[in-house]
């Protein structure tokens, strides 16, 4: 079995419009661990939410001695047990943040979305709530893997809204899961087996907004992780009202540059 090597880079940008930046990434290539989470809740709150939820995810998944490298843990994946763990550790920061809220009464209410992805040998494993979005990029072609968390998708899903419609909805931007408005949130969880030359590409709707799929593949598939200034550049040329994030990660071979 191949044990891919990662190499995964990040940006955020507060954008056009917004003073702050609520939105948070995480990037670990030698633990193979990748988060996007864009906070909502005040001026302060949604900084806080997603702060706090990039550090516990992240701390849980390294600590958690399943996911420890060891030859003793061998995997038939993919391994509904791995997918349990990843969700775990979503709802371990979603009960911090509401702690954290409880405590002081001016953060009441904050959240954030989370898309998280660990590389276990040949397999990404990933756990989402919300509408940042993870994609996969497979020989020039771009799945979106994760279903968005918002009232919009889920009346294009219902075949309420089309997805014309939806893409201009005064609604778009309600979602309805975040980590942190309460201790345990309904986390989706799933795993794919990668392939050689793979892209992975996580964002929020900061960018997913503004730069549509096709776009996101093009500018990816030409220049690899190094497009990430320029996915950033055209959203904020198209607006930049919201704060702008995205971790690209490469999948390579042992020895390949």
């Amino acid at each position: 079995m191949v044990s891919f090597v990662t190499k995964g880079a990040g940006q955020t940008d507060v954008g056009r419009v917004r003073s702050t930046n609520q939105d948070s990434f995480f990037v670990n290539d030698d633990n193979g661990i990748y988060i996007v989470a864009d906070g909502m809740g005040g001026h302060a709150g949604g900084e806080i939410a997603s702060r706090i939820c990039v550090e516990q995810i992240s701390d849980q998944i390294v600590k958690d001695k399943l996911f420890a490298p060891n030859p003793k843990n061998t995997f038939d994946h993919p391994s509904g047990e791995l997918s349990d763990t990843l969700a775990k550790s979503v709802n371990y920061a979603s009960a911090k943040i509401y702690e954290h809220s409880l405590e002081d009464p001016s953060l009441r209410g904050m959240g954030t979305t989370a898309t998280v992805v660990k590389i276990v040998e040949n397999q990404a494993y990933f756990a989402h709530v919300g509408d940042s979005r993870l994609y996969l990029l497979r020989k020039n072609f771009i799945y979106q893997i994760t279903f968005d968390h918002s009232l919009v998708n889920e009346q294009v899903r219902a075949g309420i809204i089309t997805p014309e419609e939806a893409e201009v909805h005064h609604l778009k931007n309600v979602i309805t899961r975040s980590v942190g408005y309460q201790e345990e949130e309904d986390v989706d969880t799933s795993s794919f087996a990668l392939e050689e030359d793979d892209f992975l590409v996580l964002c929020s709707d900061g960018l997913h907004g503004k730069v549509s799929d096709s776009e996101i593949s093009e500018l990816i598939s030409t220049d690899g992780v190094e497009a990430l200034p320029s996915l950033i550049d055209l959203a904020n040329i198209r607006g930049g009202e919201d704060n702008i994030t995205a971790v690209i990660i490469a999948i390579k071979k042992p020895g390949d540059s």
